[in-house]
């Protein structure tokens, strides 16, 4: 309870005890959208700051973090001075669970926060997610993480598919754990399979009562709002199973400012619950989709393919034989904002339009190539594939540049054009075997790799020249003989 002292005039005044100030803290980390567990890991950690910044000589031995905030700024200068290397190194060292609640605390007492005042960023490196998810016991090769982080970066929107329970949604999971601060910066939706509109994600004017907005219990709307407010740090919007409804009833919206750049119009008043009457898609929010095939489930229109780089998980025998000798579970908390200062850097290359592309002379030939043979049956691409291919190629050569043309061509090819072929066999077949051809080194037949009952080496460079998208087209036209018709998406 508060207590009741008198000033020098005798008026009285309200001091606030240790617990009242606790409980306001805990109201205002709730109201900012974070998770129950992180509000309780921040004000488990306050004491923890309190000891640490006595016992490095950052402020004397009276203290009390709690009380004391007059005494944030003398803090905050001596962090960005002359213990700058070590509240940094700290940091590093617990991933973060220091920099954070600071950063909140000093906020919540109407200081500027430290992350202003310290840079702390260092340059993106898909290879220290790789490690940490290694030591998180997930399993996912190195090739993989680094199409999914030159896919997210090349758009903001990336679509995974393939073998159910192949870790697509703990990729995406994985990552936001990775570079986020804290979980306020994410949300994992579960699509429902009776979302007709866009209201689950959105919400709606209150017909009942004026000026009033009901916002989605999921935090969507929220997500989006606090990304647009905070546009240094990234957001995700994991939207798991993703086709359980006809994406293109509830997503239309997204999909339609994603290119334009405009506005979502949410109510015709000016703010209603606090809520604006448009919102935007902020550069710095990323949707990553998941999508299982089956007898539930819808087909995603070219529409949508067209605006996505599409990754299929599948699971090699090495990865299946790796997962069962593993007798240990899970440890996602590793991931815990240990990529959170690479979250600047992640930004700045998502929103840098004008990387430079290496080679641009043998990509453009090897695309338009392609583009001949796909247009025979009208699933060419358009201008906007090929601008987000010119880009992939370019994020590739920036975060990884041992990867060479071939490689990268290859993975284009797998997330951009052949997502969109399908059809019967009629339709299919000789465009298959012209495109698993254009796959192949020069010299090859691809009449052997089809007829073949030995396994084929998709790893020997003197006959296939993109091993990636051609063990695709295989499996494709292998469907089409079997089925009489063949799509990307398999279940």
């Amino acid at each position: 309870m508060s207590t009741i002292n008198k000033d020098k005039s005798g008026l009285e005044i309200k001091t606030k005890t240790q617990e009242d100030i606790k409980e306001d803290f805990f109201k205002y980390l709730t109201e900012q959208g974070r998770k129950e567990n992180t509000v309780r890991q921040y004000i488990t950690k306050i004491p923890e700051l309190q000891k640490w910044f006595i016992e490095n000589n950052i402020i004397g031995t009276d203290y009390n973090i709690w009380t004391d905030k007059d005494k944030i700024g003398d803090i905050n200068a001596r962090l960005n001075n002359d213990s700058k290397k070590l509240w940094m190194a700290t940091n590093k060292q617990i991933k973060h669970w220091f920099s954070a609640p600071w950063r909140a605390w000093t906020t919540f007492n109407g200081n500027k926060p430290l992350a202003d005042i310290i840079d702390e960023n260092e340059i993106f490196d898909y290879k220290s997610f790789y490690q940490s998810a290694q030591e998180a016991k997930l399993i996912f090769s190195e090739e993989l993480i680094i199409r999914f982080s030159a896919s997210i970066l090349t758009k903001p929107f990336v679509v995974l598919t393939g073998l159910s329970g192949s870790g697509k949604t703990k990729l995406a999971q994985a990552f936001a754990m990775w570079i986020c601060e804290d979980d306020n910066q994410y949300c994992i939706i579960p699509v429902g399979a009776d979302w007709t509109n866009r209201e689950p994600l959105l919400g709606f004017p209150n017909a009942l009562e004026k000026e009033k907005y009901v916002k989605p219990d999921n935090g969507v709307l929220d997500l989006i709002i606090a990304a647009d407010a905070d546009q240094e740090k990234p957001y995700f919007l994991i939207l798991d199973e993703m086709n359980l409804s006809h994406v293109e009833r509830y997503f239309a919206d997204f999909l339609s400012v994603m290119e334009s750049g405009g506005k979502i119009s949410l109510h015709p008043g000016q703010s209603w619950d606090g809520i604006p009457s448009q919102i935007t898609l902020p550069k710095n929010l990323f949707i990553i989709g998941t999508v299982n095939i089956d007898e539930t489930t819808y087909m995603f229109s070219p529409k949508v393919l067209d605006r996505a780089n599409v990754i299929e998980f599948r699971v090699t025998a090495d990865e299946m034989g790796k997962y069962l000798s593993s007798a240990t579970s899970l440890d996602l908390e590793k991931l815990n904002a240990a990529g959170a200062n690479m979250a600047g850097s992640f930004v700045e290359i998502a929103s840098n339009k004008s990387m430079p592309v290496e080679n641009v002379a043998k990509l453009k030939n090897e695309l338009l190539i392609f583009f001949t043979e796909l247009k025979k049956i009208g699933t060419e691409f358009g201008f906007r594939s090929a601008s987000e291919i010119m880009r992939f190629a370019a994020i590739v050569n920036t975060i990884e540049p041992a990867w060479k043309d071939k490689r990268i061509i290859d993975a284009a090819i797998m997330q951009k054009l052949l997502p969109k072929v399908h059809g019967s066999r009629r339709k299919l077949e000789p465009v298959l075997k012209t495109l698993g051809t254009l796959c192949l080194a020069a010299g090859q037949n691809i009449d052997e790799f089809i007829n073949i009952k030995t396994e084929i080496d998709f790893n020997d460079t003197a006959k296939i020249k993109y091993p990636i998208s051609f063990e695709k087209i295989l499996r494709m036209y292998r469907g089409l003989m079997d089925n009489g018709f063949t799509s990307y998406a398999e279940a």
